[in-house]
């Protein structure tokens, strides 16, 4: 707690976290998340936890601090099924290196130079693959509103794909950290 210009600030608020499994069944059938985890595929995402957020910005996202999720109220009500489904197995591929004592964030490296992320968006473009995604749609999943086009197609052949197209249009889309 702390006190100062005439109030006080109770700096310790509780986070509420949710059971995984609770809000997100079935990923424990995912051959991608059983590759993962294996035999305790079951058991990590039951002890999962993940804390809904509300705001209009951001998606999902894993904590450095204990490897739980975060999610975006507003992503999750309104993204297509593909892409939240493609953003949870992104993210638990983030726990996977979380659990493996693997630094998710490199402050000195672009978010597509980083390790964690190259590794996370190739397994992820591996099970959008397997779920049937053509590579254009698999490229635009790739486009993110806080990279630059070039560091676009550098996600794009890093993440194993060919070269992006150009859209015609704006930028930015949605996804995860």
């Amino acid at each position: 707690m702390e006190s100062g210009f005439g109030v006080t600030v109770e700096r310790a608020a509780p986070v509420h976290l949710y059971r995984f499994d609770r809000y997100f069944r079935g990923f424990d059938r995912v051959e991608a998340v059983r590759s993962l985890f294996g035999r305790r595929t079951r058991a990590v995402l039951h002890a999962l936890r993940v804390e809904f957020f509300s705001s209009r910005f951001g998606y999902m996202g894993t904590s450095d601090v204990d490897g739980h999720l975060m999610v975006s109220r507003y992503h999750l009500e309104h993204s297509d099924f593909r892409t939240i489904y493609l953003d949870v197995v992104h993210e638990l591929c983030h726990v996977k290196q979380f659990r493996d004592g693997r630094p998710l964030f490199y402050p000195k490296l672009s978010y597509v130079d980083a390790p964690s992320e190259v590794e996370a968006y190739r397994f992820t473009v591996r099970e959008g693959q397997r779920i049937g995604m053509t590579e254009k749609e698999l490229v635009e999943y790739l486009r993110v509103e806080w990279i630059t086009p070039r560091e676009h197609r550098r996600l794009v052949r890093r993440a194993g794909l060919g070269r992006p197209t150009r859209r015609a249009s704006g930028r930015g889309r949605r996804r995860t950290g």
